[in-house]
């Protein structure tokens, strides 16, 4: 799964890159280019980070999102169509958007707005998809003078029904289609049915204040559009502490959790994820499956032998085990738990699975 970083120029995609991935731009080699640039990012979970001191193992290994930066998103690059084709590798996108001032660092319109420059983007969005059933329609017209074909007469029923979706400037990821209406749909690449999470990147006094993102998640929550705010600039000096020193920083700023671990929860929920763990004193591990998987099913993500043979597993949750202090002491309370092939993993599940090959 693929999450996109998209914005205006100098809105802190990079800087957001960076501190999720880990990777450093050269920016004497990369000014100027308009590249896109893949990278990794460890899950920020507070329960790994837990279990971690918990267990001490040995090894640990945090999940992992793929994460795009893509191009600039403005008039010039989405009219070339280059930066549209990047947006469709990913499933999901996360639109960086100012909301801090700053008179050493330009903007591209002028002036910060962050609902105006949400707006832009969110209708280049809708355009695109226009765009792609006008240019589909006017082909079908040609090919349906013909032998009339169902299947053909079916998908121009669904792109003329999306496209007045479209026109009433609505995303089609509210257009309701049905299993069969997805896989005719399958080919198509659009934008707007991707989950959209509008990450507004504040100034470090600013970021208590939620006047502007109240005001986005007002206009944009009844389309599905999630809404975070975010300090990219205390993000990145949290980035570089230790997990005890971080939690220290997050107290004195009166912050409860930092808006990355929140992020990447986001990120999680609109892709349909969840994620479980395996624990012990050789390795504490972040697993990530989808929501309503089966155990057997969640099993199979650590390896397929496990899946197949699929006996029972033992299930006990991270808030047990963070209130009891210990595995004996979540026993002795009767939290620790066997479950067979019709359990659905749930979110934050500590699992050992029992299979026989």
């Amino acid at each position: 799964m693929k999450v996109g970083l998209i914005g205006l120029p100098q809105v802190g995609k990079r800087t957001l890159y960076t501190i999720l991935t880990g990777q450093i731009f050269d920016e004497e080699a990369f000014s100027g280019k308009e590249e896109i640039k893949f990278g990794l990012a460890h899950i920020r979970d507070s329960r790994f980070d837990k279990l971690v001191e918990m267990y001490q193992p040995r090894k640990k290994v945090p999940a992992l999102l793929d994460i795009v930066l893509l191009p600039k998103f403005d008039k010039d690059t989405i009219s070339s169509g280059e930066c549209l084709k990047a947006v469709e590798k990913c499933d999901a996108l996360c639109h960086i958007v100012r909301g801090f001032e700053d008179a050493a660092v330009f903007h591209v319109e002028g002036s910060v707005d962050p609902l105006r420059d949400i707006e832009n983007v969110f209708m280049e969005l809708i355009l695109s998809d226009l765009i792609l059933i006008e240019k589909r329609l006017e082909r079908m017209e040609k090919e349906m003078k013909g032998k009339p074909d169902p299947m053909k007469s079916k998908e121009n029923q669904l792109l003329n029904d999306m496209k007045k979706v479209l026109d009433e400037n609505v995303p089609l990821s509210k257009f309701e289609m049905s299993p069969d209406d997805q896989k005719l749909m399958s080919t198509y690449q659009f934008l707007t049915r991707r989950p959209l999470i509008v990450v507004l990147n504040v100034a470090d006094d600013k970021l208590n204040d939620e006047i502007c993102k109240k005001a986005v998640e007002k206009k944009y929550k009844k389309f599905g559009v999630e809404v975070i705010q975010i300090s990219a600039k205390i993000e990145s000096e949290l980035s570089q502490l230790d997990p005890g020193e971080r939690e220290a920083f997050l107290e004195d700023l009166n912050i409860k959790e930092s808006a990355l671990n929140l992020l990447s929860q986001l990120c999680y929920d609109v892709l349909g994820l969840l994620s479980f763990f395996t624990v012990g004193p050789d390795e504490v591990r972040q697993w990530t499956t989808k929501k309503n998987f089966t155990a057997p099913e969640a099993a199979g993500t650590i390896h397929s032998d496990l899946q197949r043979g699929f006996i029972r597993a033992e299930i006990f949750k991270c808030r047990d085990l963070f209130e009891a202090g210990s595995e004996q002491k979540l026993k002795e309370a009767g939290k620790h738990y066997l479950k067979g092939k019709d359990y659905i993993i749930e979110d934050g599940d500590i699992m050992n699975v029992r299979f026989n090959v």
